[in-house]
């Protein structure tokens, strides 16, 4: 579990997961790194990737065998200011830039340990939405499931970029951008498990959009936004994280403001999204969103009130039930080894 350090929180956070009940137990904890806001996993699962969200930008390696994550090494500057997600890709570590509007390329060593930055692409443009889209602002940052594209979304210039990346050399070589309606603030993305769907979710106004993938070409292509609150939900609201369910049926969006988890059901193809319900988050500001290992259960870090609290999923509607939760001051990510 990820934290900010500046408002209180611990830093890196370490659990053991009880199967039966879904509860956190907090085995250790590392403040080796300022504001670990998002953390990804390299494929061996012994070795944590974190970013620093400050205004200088880092990323910094952990090994995660032992009770408490140890760090491996100083962080590295990642090129970019205010790093706010990251994602392992093709031998690097990807990461994105709020600050500058930028994503880069880190390479990782043998033994998981990261390597200077080598490649930096910048985005152009802007959005209707002066207070947040005067300038580019690259908001996440993931491999596609073909594991051929690099998609980044840009919150500031309202669209997705598609990057290929030379796994040997890490350069990344921007290939395409998708524009999305102006002034709905793209922040994260998630794809269907067949990956042939993307779902974008927007901040600056509570709506998610479904996209086409098109892996042979690198291409995206919007198809629909649909709600992710009812009519007279509480606004402003600023929803964060979206996850997919492993089986395509449903898809769990957290909204900040309402405060709240909505559910939304998928058809058979992936093609069609609709609201179910929402249900509170069990807390306040959820920031981000995870499924366990086994996707029965969703958890949720509420950044605001200082905790992360777990549900149990219906098998039939998808929509969560509130099953515990545990103390995180300021927590900011969940992920699963």
């Amino acid at each position: 579990m990820g934290s900010f350090t500046s408002a209180g929180g611990r830093g890196i956070l370490a659990a053991d997961v009880d199967p039966a009940t879904g509860a956190l137990t907090v085995t250790g904890a590392s403040d080796a790194v300022a504001d670990p806001s998002f953390l990804a996993l390299a494929p061996s699962g012994t070795t944590l990737y974190a970013v620093s969200e400050t205004e200088e930008g880092a990323a910094a390696a952990f090994d995660v065998t032992g009770a408490a994550p140890r760090p491996l090494g100083a962080p590295v500057a990642v090129g970019g200011a205010s790093p706010t997600h990251l994602s392992v890709a093709s031998g690097h570590l990807l990461t994105a830039h709020y600050g500058s509007g930028s994503v880069g390329a880190l390479p990782l060593a043998e033994d998981g340990t990261l390597r200077p930055v080598a490649a930096l692409a910048r985005h152009e443009g802007s959005g209707p939405v002066t207070d947040r889209q005067s300038a580019p602002h690259a908001h996440h940052v993931l491999p596609d499931p073909s594991g051929r594209w690099v998609v980044a979304v840009d919150l500031g210039t309202d669209s997705v970029h598609v990057h290929a990346l030379d796994g040997a050399g890490g350069a990344l070589r921007p290939h395409g951008e998708t524009a999305l309606r102006p002034g709905t603030g793209p922040r994260h993305l998630a794809f269907h498990p067949d990956g042939t769907y993307a779902y974008v979710l927007n901040e600056l106004e509570p709506t998610l959009t479904v996209c086409r993938w098109d892996a042979d070409a690198g291409v995206l292509r919007p198809l629909a936004e649909t709600p992710v609150l009812p009519e007279g939900a509480a606004r402003p609201s600023y929803p964060s994280e979206v996850v997919v369910a492993p089986d395509g049926r449903f898809l769990w969006a957290a909204v900040r403001g309402d405060d709240s988890l909505a559910v939304l059901a998928l058809d058979r193809s992936g093609e069609n999204a609709t609201l179910v319900t929402t249900v509170p988050c069990g807390g306040h500001w959820p920031r981000d969103l995870a499924l366990d290992p086994s996707g029965r259960r969703l958890y949720a870090a509420n950044e605001r009130s200082g905790d992360v609290t777990w549900f149990d999923l219906d098998e039939e509607t998808g929509v969560p039930r509130r099953a515990g939760s545990l103390a995180a001051p300021a927590a900011s990510c969940v992920i699963f080894g």
